[in-house]
Protein backbone atom coordinates (compact mmCIF):
# COMPACT_ATOMS: atom_id res chain seq x y z
CA UNK A 1 0.00 0.00 0.00
CA UNK A 2 1.30 3.42 -0.86
CA UNK A 3 -0.23 5.08 2.23
CA UNK A 4 -1.33 8.31 0.54
CA UNK A 5 -5.05 7.96 -0.13
CA UNK A 6 -7.49 10.78 -0.80
CA UNK A 7 -11.13 11.58 -1.42
CA UNK A 8 -11.63 14.37 -3.94
CA UNK A 9 -14.90 16.27 -3.79
CA UNK A 10 -16.30 18.09 -6.80
CA UNK A 11 -19.65 19.18 -8.22
CA UNK A 12 -21.24 19.31 -11.66
CA UNK A 13 -24.23 21.17 -13.04
CA UNK A 14 -25.93 18.00 -14.28
CA UNK A 15 -25.69 14.25 -13.94
CA UNK A 16 -24.66 13.62 -17.56
CA UNK A 17 -21.69 15.96 -17.19
CA UNK A 18 -20.67 14.20 -13.96
CA UNK A 19 -20.96 10.77 -15.57
CA UNK A 20 -18.82 11.83 -18.56
CA UNK A 21 -16.07 13.01 -16.24
CA UNK A 22 -16.29 9.83 -14.16
CA UNK A 23 -16.01 7.69 -17.29
CA UNK A 24 -12.77 9.46 -18.26
CA UNK A 25 -11.35 9.19 -14.73
CA UNK A 26 -12.08 5.46 -14.59
CA UNK A 27 -10.87 4.83 -18.15
CA UNK A 28 -7.54 6.52 -17.36
CA UNK A 29 -7.29 4.40 -14.18
CA UNK A 30 -6.61 7.47 -12.05
CA UNK A 31 -9.52 6.71 -9.69
CA UNK A 32 -10.84 3.53 -8.13
CA UNK A 33 -14.38 4.69 -7.36
CA UNK A 34 -16.71 7.66 -7.74
CA UNK A 35 -20.02 8.27 -6.00
CA UNK A 36 -22.68 10.69 -7.29
CA UNK A 37 -25.24 12.41 -5.06
CA UNK A 38 -27.85 14.99 -6.01
CA UNK A 39 -27.50 18.02 -3.74
CA UNK A 40 -28.81 21.55 -3.36
CA UNK A 41 -26.13 24.21 -3.00
CA UNK A 42 -26.57 27.70 -1.60
CA UNK A 43 -23.59 29.94 -2.27
CA UNK A 44 -22.39 33.44 -2.95
CA UNK A 45 -21.48 34.15 -6.61
CA UNK A 46 -20.63 37.60 -8.02
CA UNK A 47 -22.14 39.30 -4.97
CA UNK A 48 -25.44 37.42 -5.07
CA UNK A 49 -26.78 34.53 -3.02
CA UNK A 50 -27.49 31.70 -5.45
CA UNK A 51 -29.27 28.37 -5.06
CA UNK A 52 -28.96 25.46 -7.48
CA UNK A 53 -29.27 21.72 -7.78
CA UNK A 54 -25.94 20.07 -8.46
CA UNK A 55 -24.36 16.64 -8.55
CA UNK A 56 -21.65 16.06 -5.98
CA UNK A 57 -19.00 13.51 -6.90
CA UNK A 58 -16.72 11.91 -4.32
CA UNK A 59 -13.65 10.34 -5.86
CA UNK A 60 -11.42 7.69 -4.22
CA UNK A 61 -7.81 7.67 -5.36
CA UNK A 62 -4.23 8.32 -4.32
CA UNK A 63 -2.48 11.60 -3.61
CA UNK A 64 0.06 11.03 -6.40
CA UNK A 65 -2.79 11.11 -8.95
CA UNK A 66 -4.41 14.33 -7.68
CA UNK A 67 -3.00 16.58 -10.42
CA UNK A 68 -4.38 14.27 -13.15
CA UNK A 69 -7.77 14.18 -11.42
CA UNK A 70 -7.78 17.98 -11.14
CA UNK A 71 -6.86 18.42 -14.82
CA UNK A 72 -9.64 16.05 -15.88
CA UNK A 73 -12.28 17.79 -13.75
CA UNK A 74 -11.27 21.20 -15.11
CA UNK A 75 -11.41 19.89 -18.69
CA UNK A 76 -14.85 18.27 -18.23
CA UNK A 77 -16.58 20.84 -16.02
CA UNK A 78 -18.83 23.58 -17.35
CA UNK A 79 -18.17 25.71 -14.25
CA UNK A 80 -15.92 28.77 -14.37
CA UNK A 81 -14.53 27.79 -10.96
CA UNK A 82 -15.15 24.09 -10.31
CA UNK A 83 -14.97 22.78 -6.76
CA UNK A 84 -11.90 20.57 -6.44
CA UNK A 85 -11.08 19.75 -2.84
CA UNK A 86 -9.01 16.78 -1.63
CA UNK A 87 -9.23 15.20 1.81
CA UNK A 88 -6.67 12.78 3.21
CA UNK A 89 -7.95 9.34 4.13
CA UNK A 90 -6.34 9.03 7.53
CA UNK A 91 -7.27 5.40 8.06
CA UNK A 92 -9.19 2.69 6.24
CA UNK A 93 -9.51 -1.04 6.04
CA UNK A 94 -6.38 -2.61 4.62
CA UNK A 95 -8.43 -4.49 2.00
CA UNK A 96 -10.16 -1.31 0.77
CA UNK A 97 -6.91 0.65 0.50
CA UNK A 98 -5.25 -2.24 -1.33
CA UNK A 99 -8.20 -2.25 -3.73
CA UNK A 100 -7.59 1.47 -4.48
CA UNK A 101 -3.95 0.62 -5.24
CA UNK A 102 -4.98 -2.25 -7.51
CA UNK A 103 -7.49 -0.21 -9.50
CA UNK A 104 -5.35 2.90 -10.07
CA UNK A 105 -2.15 3.32 -12.09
Amino acid sequence: MNGQYIIVSTTFADKAEAEKCIAVLLDKRIVACCQISEIESIYRWHGNIERSKEYKVEIKSTKKLFSKIKETIIAKSSYDVPEIVAYDIIEGSEEYLQWIDTETE
